[in-house]
């Protein structure tokens, strides 16, 4: 009886190893997937709940903080594990920097706020404006 007890250890154990090690290789490939489409000018989601475009990024060194527009001209400094996606404009779902807010307090349409028109900038046009700022 004690035997098929110790028997029955072995073989969950040995599974739980397997399990682990091959949960490890999903996470590292998707570590490393990660790293590869962390380039300037992708728009991503920060751990707390931020949405904003990639400044400078190091895929080899993690250590290193990584550098995020979270508006134009503010750029923040965060740890480069902050990063929890990448944001895919175009999946179902996510949400957008851009989507238009409807709210029921808002402002009527033929009063300005002093902002003639926002302007929302793809990833190449953000990574040649924070080019021009940093040459200056």
């Amino acid at each position: 009886m004690s035997l098929m007890l110790f028997g029955l250890l072995a073989v969950m154990l040995v599974f739980m190893f397997l399990n682990t090690r091959k949960r490890q290789k999903q996470m590292k490939e998707q570590q490393e997937e990660k790293a590869t489409k962390t380039v300037p000018g992708v728009k991503v989601l920060l751990q707390g709940g931020l949405y904003g475009t990639i400044v400078s990024y190091d895929p080899v060194d993690l250590d290193k903080p990584a550098r995020v527009e979270i508006a134009p001209g503010v750029v923040i400094e965060v740890h480069s594990q902050a990063i929890l996606r990448l944001v895919d404009e175009t999946a179902e779902g996510d949400v957008l920097i851009d989507t238009p807010v409807t709210d029921v307090d808002a402002p009527a349409q033929d009063r300005t706020d002093g902002i003639e028109s926002i302007k929302v900038e793809t990833p190449e046009e953000t990574k040649a404006r924070l080019e021009r700022n940093d040459e200056n």
